[in-house]
């Protein structure tokens, strides 16, 4: 059966969260897609989302070098989420650390998982 990206339920936005996670386990981020950024991915094997702050198309590493292949795209059940496991190249968040989830609540506490990455 061939895939479509329509078939899947965006929100009113035209926007579907999809979670970036590495082929390692490692959550890295999340990030929103159109249809056509779906499509994109999936035609060139490079993860493409949808900038809501620009209104334009964001192929992941295209200014900073740190870029994600996609190595398997998934879609969950209610085919309203996917989850898209790559093989990233250099930090994935925007801070220059390799997950943007670098902080966790611990005991009522903030605390930072990660520092950034060197270079």
């Amino acid at each position: 059966m061939a895939f479509d990206p329509a078939s899947l339920k965006y929100n009113d936005q035209g926007l579907i969260p999809a979670i970036a996670q590495d082929e390692t386990g490692d959550v890295l981020m999340m990030a929103w897609m159109n249809a056509k950024a779906v499509e994109r991915t999936l035609e060139t094997g490079r993860v493409t989302y949808w900038s809501r702050s620009r209104a334009s198309f964001w192929a992941k590493g295209e200014t900073s070098g740190h870029t994600q292949a996609l190595v398997d795209l998934r879609v969950d059940c209610d085919r309203d989420c996917l989850l898209l496991i790559v093989r990233q190249t250099g930090p994935a968040c925007h801070t220059n650390r390799r997950s943007c989830f670098y902080s966790a609540v611990r005991d009522g506490e903030e605390v930072e998982l990660m520092r950034p990455m060197d270079g």
